[in-house]
């Protein structure tokens, strides 16, 4: 068989785990911290404990419901908590705290850019809460390690269709993804820190011979990078294909699901286990939890924390202030910072402050670990250097100035032009008197210089 006869379409859907940016934990007061010592951040609750009950994170709910909003999902007035039953070392309850058929978010959809050309629509079938587990760590060689600092940290599980038709698809949707949870201010989105892990479906509807055959969907596990997921999705659909090809009977109904890690050293996934279905976890309703009731107020105080949606966001800053895709890509990367931005820009020179703000006000933040909302300028200041650049009564170098000494005065920007002597001189007229008062000051460097011109 030629692999140049067969019609592939590629079949993805994605879970993706997104790690919630509250101080306390899911279901106990103890603090979410990355990087403290080993089990130094747990409790009786999160340890899972004979006799302690949980108590809900209010804020991690109103989180959830924000991304949903912000995902076009549904929200459920009534939902649930449900314990999920499964065994292992890093699980101390031996069930995991989660949402089984009462999401708090369903029935959505999220616009990326598509690899075919404009975007393409994503349904989400569901985003809910659950408690994340420990950290086995396998540096020792004679035994496991469990850290359970991270069990219990809110988790938003959102999951899609299975939508996507390519590994670049996949990629653009969770880097999309990304930018959303940072600008809604939900999560830090960090891949580092593992605030977001990545699970994609995969299978192939391969058509040969006018008959369409599916291969098994395999869902590789826990990936930390934008990177791998485009890799492991890439390499998935070429393994799926080659094996339909050496064995024809590589198909739903006749191959079970199948977990699969990825090896991103060999670049390769490689079998875990059969995948689970729902029945194996024996899911029923948590008796220690309380149900989660939305009314109209709480719906539409969370609302108004959403704001305009970022894809109209994007579009439009692009169209207001002429601005390139990367430009509004870096400016929403913090929420804070973008709005301090459109405020600025109501009184100064949009694509100007845009510059400036991409350039040394990255800068100045950078170097003090904060945000350039963090600076403290307020927004007319920074406007007004904006606007006298823009009109030339300062040139950039000077803007620059004028910048590191906003830091130290509240004076305005052209008052510390005027104090600093940086303004630009369009006066012919006091350029030529300047010009004069140099000959008149300098003579005999004048009179050598027209004796010798060369």
């Amino acid at each position: 068989m030629n692999r140049s006869e067969l019609k592939l379409r590629p079949i993805i859907g994605l879970e993706i785990h997104v790690q919630l940016a509250t101080r306390s934990k899911m279901f106990c007061a103890c603090p979410v911290e990355f990087g403290a010592g080993p089990n130094s951040r747990v409790c009786p609750v999160c340890l899972g404990m004979p006799g302690v009950l949980p108590v809900m994170n209010r804020t991690a709910v109103e989180y959830a419901i924000r991304t949903a909003l912000a995902l076009n999902c549904q929200i459920a007035r009534f939902s649930k908590w449900d314990r999920k039953s499964y065994y292992y070392p890093d699980l101390p309850k031996n069930y995991q705290i989660s949402q089984y058929d009462l999401p708090l978010g369903f029935d959505g959809a999220f616009d990326v850019p598509s690899s075919e050309g404009g975007t393409r629509r994503v349904g989400i079938i569901r985003a809910h809460l659950e408690e994340d587990a420990g950290k086995n760590i396998h540096d020792n060689p004679t035994c496991t390690q469990v850290d359970l600092n991270r069990t219990g940290t809110p988790l938003l599980e959102i999951v899609t269709e299975p939508d996507l038709a390519s590994a670049d698809d996949a990629y653009a949707f969770c880097t999309a993804l990304q930018r959303l949870v940072t600008y809604l201010g939900v999560s830090e989105g960090s891949m580092q820190k593992g605030q977001m892990r990545f699970e994609p479906n995969i299978n192939v509807a391969i058509t040969w011979e006018d008959r369409e055959y599916r291969t098994p969907i395999s869902e590789v596990k826990n990936l930390n990078s934008f990177r791998a997921v485009r890799n492991a999705i890439a390499y998935e659909i070429e393994r799926q294909v080659a094996d339909w090809i050496a064995d024809h009977d590589y198909v739903i109904g006749k191959r079970a699901k199948e977990n699969r890690g990825w090896d991103d050293d060999r670049g390769v996934t490689d079998y875990q286990r059969s995948k689970e279905e729902a029945h194996d976890y024996r899911y029923f309703p948590d008796p220690d939890l309380v149900p989660v009731e939305v009314d109209d107020a709480w719906l539409e105080e969370i609302q108004a924390t959403v704001g305009e949606l970022l894809t109209d966001r994007e579009r439009r800053m692009r169209e207001q202030y002429g601005l390139s895709d990367a430009d509004v890509a870096a400016l929403l990367k913090d929420r804070a910072t973008v709005d301090l931005f459109e405020e600025a820009a109501a009184c100064g020179h949009g694509p100007t402050l845009a510059k400036q703000f991409l350039g040394f006000w990255a800068a100045l933040a950078n170097a003090r670990n904060c945000t350039i909302a963090g600076l403290g300028i307020e927004a007319e200041r920074l406007g007004e250097l904006s606007r006298i650049t823009a009109d030339g009564q300062i040139n950039a170098t000077a803007a620059q100035a004028i910048a590191d000494r906003m830091l130290a005065s509240a004076d305005g920007p052209l008052a510390i032009a005027q104090q600093a002597g940086l303004l630009q001189v369009h006066d012919e007229g006091q350029m030529r008197a300047w010009v004069e008062q140099a000959f008149a000051a300098n003579e005999k460097a004048v009179h050598d210089a027209l004796a010798n011109p060369k």
